[in-house]
């Protein structure tokens, strides 16, 4: 039994090892965002809910949903602080929208998945080309469907930096 475990372990090896191409690098590489750049999005994304006089929760997470940055009104609710970070993962997670996933009937099954949250208000963050996290908001009210306005800051957050990380070099 013990050698044919070993068999397996070997085949296995050699197929992942022919998996990769002659010209095929072992290793990957990503961008990740320098601590300015996380503050610069998360306060541009709090101070965008404050013009319209909400009071929030911002966080950012990488590209692992491993918080980065993190800003909270202090007349904020506190469930604010693990909702955000939880519409920050889930955007980061799936690289899609909060607000997106929450409308897709496709994806309701998500809603008892450990850690995911579909409300409105996390938004990844892809930027010419790369793919760094994402970024969530929580406490503003909704308008028209839940978190909206929270996605709108979100967005603002992205934009204020969407500048700086397409022409870093």
């Amino acid at each position: 039994m013990k050698s044919l475990h070993s068999v397996f372990l070997l085949l296995a090896a050699n197929l992942l090892s022919s998996a990769v191409a002659a010209d095929e690098k072992p290793y990957v590489q990503s961008r990740a965002m320098s601590p300015v750049m996380v503050n610069e999005a998360v306060t541009a994304a709090a101070s965008e809910c404050a013009k319209s006089g909400y009071q929030v929760a911002v966080a950012l997470v990488d590209r692992a949903g491993i918080l980065q940055g993190f800003m909270r009104n202090p007349h904020a609710g506190s469930h604010t602080v693990d909702v955000s970070i939880a519409k920050a993962k889930t955007a980061a997670s799936f690289k899609t929208a909060t607000i997106d996933m929450m409308t897709n009937q496709r994806l309701q099954h998500l809603k008892s998945a450990p850690g995911v949250l579909l409300l409105g208000g996390g938004v990844p963050i892809q930027v010419g080309g790369h793919f760094y996290g994402g970024i969530g908001v929580s406490g503003a009210p909704a308008e028209k469907t839940s978190g909206d306005n929270d996605d709108r800051c979100a967005r603002a957050g992205i934009e204020a930096i969407t500048e700086a990380l397409d022409f870093a070099e």
